[in-house]
């Protein structure tokens, strides 16, 4: 599951300051999410743009269903993985 992937990456990126700079050097890129998920896939991170994309849209679409028609709108930035990741990375 790409979520465990992601969490595996941040607490690798944690520990190593050298990863969490290559990540991090991956957003100055002109194609930025493409370059981590390629940074990601070389480091043995099974990671890849179509999963990450869906991981936030599935998670956000769960998170709507839960409400039994409750909460008829999205809420900005749950459904981005890819924002996320980067700010707990950045909080670390």
């Amino acid at each position: 599951m790409i979520e465990l992937e992601l969490d595996r990456l941040l607490k690798s990126a944690k520990v190593d300051s050298t990863l969490k700079s290559e990540l991090l050097a991956t957003r100055q890129s002109n194609n930025p999410v493409d370059d981590f998920c390629l940074l990601c896939q070389q480091k043995g991170y099974d990671i890849t743009i179509g999963e990450l994309f869906a991981v936030g849209q599935t998670s956000n679409d769960a998170k709507l269903r839960s409400v039994n028609g409750g909460g008829v709108n999205g809420i900005d930035g749950w459904d981005d993985a890819y924002e996320q990741f980067f700010l707990t990375l950045l909080w670390t």
